[in-house]
């Protein structure tokens, strides 16, 4: 990019408080996070009639006084002169705009020349005719519609009129791990208590006061709860008429001898405390009273902490909570919430489900993902790079960490917890030696030999007379019924790249030179497809600084193997190397690269490169990564399967690609790598994202819906194996696409 990209954000902003203001710079933190330096934030701030002023970090570059209709005209027009602004987002609620129903941002649109796009937070649904007309003036001087629900959309088609575009973006939420709250209530003072909690800038509308009534009945059954009301009055409320809805709640708490079941948090809460009462919480309760209430951040937040939601049955409640997350209640009626509550409290395998599945169902609204589309539908209106992150994750070795033990990686995880009883893979362990091995090469951490040591020492421990077998119980004992070719392949796969390597141990490297060695006879009479591509690959590292005729002769008698599958099953159509497409697919291609790289034959480099050719025009569909999915997998003659889609997938992709680079120098396999590796960050058929940047961990499986929560070791690594490939390159092409 040649000048500079700013978006501009018209909206309210902290330290003012207010929830716009909130979700504002937290929208603004997720796209800088994300894209920055390309793509440049600012604020326009609202300021309540001139009079209240705010301490503003540098992030606001213009204040508008709400009141002054002359300032709106003055500040467009000023705004239209300024080159590196590029568009304008407005982050619009009907009281934070001057004029009858905020009708004076008309007089700042139609002087505004930028491009713009208004985010709607509040949509009624029964309009008087004013607001329609203000609503409808507005949307025709912007360039496109953002809501939160689809409920909205359809009210400003169908109520209002708008014949513009019109985007669905659910509102964004932290990102928080999956926990069972234990942690929060210990430190809140509440460990042996079931919590309940609404949270939110305290107003008359709230409908706290449906929620006490109900709680002598719940207490009745459940002495041990305790009912949370979280946040400070809102101040333009406080200004208007002081306390005196907190001061009716607690005089009818009183009345009720409920002091010591209800408790007041009258602060203005950050974010973290947000997430610590939320966690803590069994069961969020949202009692607005306004049935017409379009959008809500606070039950936005409860969802995506994993919380089971008790609700009225306003407008954004009656599309986000399904039975199967919560409860819908009646307005104004104690005695629904006190039935819902004791229901859930009576079943806590209930709570557990709707937690999972009110968790499960978010994972596409934390920032990172609302971010990305945000700025799809900004480039829709101004020349933005398209498809690449804009900075790679910082490597995370936490996850990895917790699921290693002293004698190898645990297979699988529940949530983030280790799960002891599911044992150790060779599968896994290899694919865990490679990666540390190549973090230990770019940081020469001696920290991570203990690590290297503990991944290699099981190799050796399962294997017997150049067997490497698979599979270890929680016991240590080796199951030497089941043999595997593919975790053979890896095993050598990892052993040869580690011989390969200047700074390894010597004593690490000669072991892995015995074991290679030791395993040469079965290694040369592998059958299986894919275990043959791992030895392939194996040798090609190994001979890189053990060079032998043997080895070279391994390496074309391998790449012979596979040329012939290719030659056996592709055609003009179906250029593969089977009739169907399963998983690991890309190792294929990426062998038989090695092979080019390993003796510079231009036929294994002509198959590698159609054959990936073909793979990419399967797995990538609008530029997006779309692995096969192996709830079908997808047959010659079939349909491909698009889902459950597997991290190991874009692993192997982004692995392949990256060397496909290497071998051709040709930049459209480096672009399709890091687009491949974008998969893991949201950039999928579903935008969620697959990678915990709090962890380093990585989710197990993305469906058509939701994703499947665990992160065991295969996901992890396959995302580290992917970033630990990219890193050397991606800055070379980042610098090359600005």
């Amino acid at each position: 990019m040649t000048s500079e990209n700013c978006i501009l954000f018209m909206s309210t902003f902290p330290p003012r408080e207010c929830g716009i203001a909130t979700f504002t710079k937290d929208l603004i933190k997720a796209i800088d996070d994300k894209y920055h330096p390309s793509i440049k934030s600012l604020v326009l701030a609202m300021n309540r009639n001139g009079i209240n002023t705010y301490n503003y970090t540098k992030k606001v570059g213009f204040q508008l006084n709400d009141a002054d209709l002359d300032h709106y005209i003055q500040l467009a027009k000023k705004i239209n002169r300024i080159d590196k602004v590029k568009l304008v987002n407005i982050q619009h609620e009907f009281g934070i705009f001057g004029g009858e129903h905020g009708s004076y941002l008309n007089a700042f649109l139609e002087i505004l020349e930028k491009p713009a796009v208004i985010t709607f937070h509040s949509i009624l649904p029964i309009p008087d005719i004013q607001l329609k007309k203000t609503v409808q003036s507005i949307s025709r001087r912007v360039n496109a519609l953002i809501v939160m629900s689809k409920l909205g959309k359809d009210i400003l088609r169908k109520v209002y009129g708008i014949k513009k575009d019109i985007h669905v973006i659910p509102h964004g939420i932290p990102y928080t791990s999956f926990d069972d709250g234990e942690k929060e209530k210990k430190y809140l003072g509440y460990k042996d208590k079931l919590i309940l909690c609404s949270f939110g800038m305290m107003s008359s509308g709230k409908g706290y006061e449906e929620v006490i009534k109900a709680l002598p009945k719940v207490i009745e059954k459940f002495p041990n709860i305790i009912y949370l009301i979280v946040g400070e009055t809102h101040p333009v409320v406080r200004k208007i008429e002081g306390e005196k809805y907190r001061n009716f709640l607690e005089k009818k708490i009183k009345e009720l001898g409920l002091e010591n079941y209800v408790k007041f948090y009258n602060k203005y809460v950050t974010l973290d405390e947000i997430v610590m009462y939320l966690k803590a919480c069994d069961i969020y309760i949202s009692s607005g009273s306004n049935p017409h209430q379009i959008t809500s951040g606070t039950l936005s937040y409860a969802l995506g902490c994993g919380r089971p939601v008790i609700s009225t049955s306003f407008l954004h409640a009656l599309e986000d909570i399904t039975s199967d997350k919560g409860i819908l209640v009646k307005f104004r009626n104690p005695k629904s919430f006190s039935d819902a509550i004791i229901k859930l409290l009576s079943r806590p395998d209930l709570r557990k489900r709707m937690c999972l599945n009110a968790y499960h169902t978010t994972r596409n609204r934390i920032w990172e993902n609302v971010a990305s589309e945000y700025v799809k539908i900004f480039r829709r209106y101004i020349d933005l790079r398209e498809g690449y992150p804009e900075k790679l994750p910082k490597i995370k070795l936490n996850h990895l960490f917790s699921l290693t033990d002293n004698f190898g990686i645990i297979q699988f995880a529940n949530n983030t917890a280790p799960d002891f009883s599911s044992g150790y893979t060779l599968d896994d362990v290899s694919r865990a030696l490679m990666a540390i091995t190549m973090y230990y090469e770019k940081t020469k951490n001696p920290k991570l030999l203990n690590v290297i040591r503990t991944y290699f020492n099981f190799i050796k421990y399962i294997e017997e007379e150049g067997k490497f077998y698979n599979f270890v119980n929680h016991k240590k004992e080796i199951d030497k019924e089941h043999w595997s070719q593919d975790a053979q392949g890896r095993a050598i796969l990892a052993l040869g790249y580690i011989s390969s390597l200047e700074n390894m141990p010597p004593d690490i490297k000669l072991n892995a030179l015995q074991l290679i060695e030791r395993s040469s006879g079965i290694n040369q009479r592998m059958t299986y497809p894919r275990a043959m591509c791992f030895t392939l690959i194996g040798y090609h590292y190994h001979n890189t600084k053990n060079v032998s005729e043997t080895n070279e002769a391994l390496i074309k008698d391998l790449s012979d193997k596979l040329t012939r599958l290719y030659s056996e099953n592709s055609s003009k159509e179906w250029r593969w190397f089977e009739k169907y497409l399963t998983y690991d697919n890309s190792k294929f291609p990426e062998a038989l690269f090695y092979s080019y790289l390993s003796n510079g034959n231009k036929y294994y480099l002509s198959v590698a490169q159609d054959s990936l050719d073909f793979l990419i025009s399967v797995c990538f569909q609008k530029d997006i990564f779309c692995p096969i999915g192996q709830r079908g997998w997808y047959s010659k003659d079939g349909k491909r399967a698009y889902f459950d889609q597997q991290p190991v997938e874009a692993g192997s992709m982004v692995q392949a690609l990256i060397t496909a680079y290497k071998s051709t120098n040709d930049e459209k396999y480096l672009n399709k790598a890091i687009k491949a590796f974008s998969w893991f960050l949201g950039r999928n058929m579903t935008n969620h994202s697959l990678y915990n940047p709090f962890t380093g961990g990585c989710y197990d499986g993305l469906g058509s819906e939701t994703i499947n929560i665990n992160q065991g070791a295969e996901s992890t690594i396959s995302y580290l194996l992917a970033r630990l490939h990219l890193d050397e390159h991606f800055k070379k092409a980042l610098i090359k696409n600005l």
